[in-house]
């Protein structure tokens, strides 16, 4: 029986979603009377959710407003992001190869992000991505966001496998943290969304491209 499970972050490690994100983001600042944010600061931005990424939009576009109640402006970005949710997002290279022989292999294959499921389930649809993964699991899935190993977990136990092992893959601290809650190893990509290099927080192996990925991935399920 399948044994092995892989559970990848999605913005920033399974897509570049950052060219969305940003649109969205300045859809609610321009409205507010702010500057547009760049896509380098959107990429030091995410990783949080939405509401995080507001909320550091307007601090670095002015400050934050008194009392200030993001839920209006984060149900205009969703609403707006909902609408044009894969308008510039894509794949990173390597992705859907790199899927396609997991899967075939029997791997079991899970999402585990801070993005909403139902927009994460929307992203990946629009990709044609869903059907490799047993399992999307979001902050609302469950109540609770990373680094909280929960939903890591329910990633995981979603995929019906038999006394499972597991990894992650991420792009940023929040992946590393999860994976540490969890006690399982993770291994960290170079090219998403984080103020600081994952490399930094020390991931039990680094890629540069998932042309890598792998053999990673087999290197650390044979030390496990």
């Amino acid at each position: 029986m399948p044994d092995r499970a892989v559970i990848f972050d999605l913005d920033g490690t399974l897509v570049d979603t950052a060219p969305d994100l940003m649109r969205a983001t300045n859809h609610v600042l321009v409205g507010l009377g702010r500057r547009a944010i760049s896509m380098d600061e959107v990429r030091s931005f995410v990783g949080h959710g939405a509401r995080a990424l507001l909320t550091r939009g307007l601090t670095a576009t002015g400050g934050l407003p008194e009392n200030y109640d993001v839920e209006p402006d984060y149900q205009r970005f969703v609403t707006f992001y909902a609408s044009n949710i894969a308008d510039g997002s894509v794949p990173f290279p390597g992705v859907v190869r790199l899927l396609e022989r997991l899967k075939g292999e029997g791997f079991g294959l899970g999402v585990c992000t801070n993005k909403l499921e139902g927009l994460s389930v929307q992203l990946l649809d629009a990709l044609d991505l869903s059907h490799h993964f047993g399992s999307v699991v979001g902050p609302d899935t469950l109540g609770v966001a990373k680094p909280d190993p929960r939903p890591f977990r329910e990633a995981v136990s979603r995929l019906g496998l038999v006394a499972p092992r597991a990894i992650m893959v991420g792009d940023s601290e929040t992946d590393v943290l999860t994976a540490r809650n969890a006690g399982v190893p993770v291994i960290g990509v170079p090219f998403g969304y984080t103020p600081q290099p994952v490399a930094e927080f020390g991931p039990d192996r680094m890629i540069a491209h998932f042309d890598e990925a792998y053999e990673a991935i087999q290197d650390l399920f044979a030390l496990a």
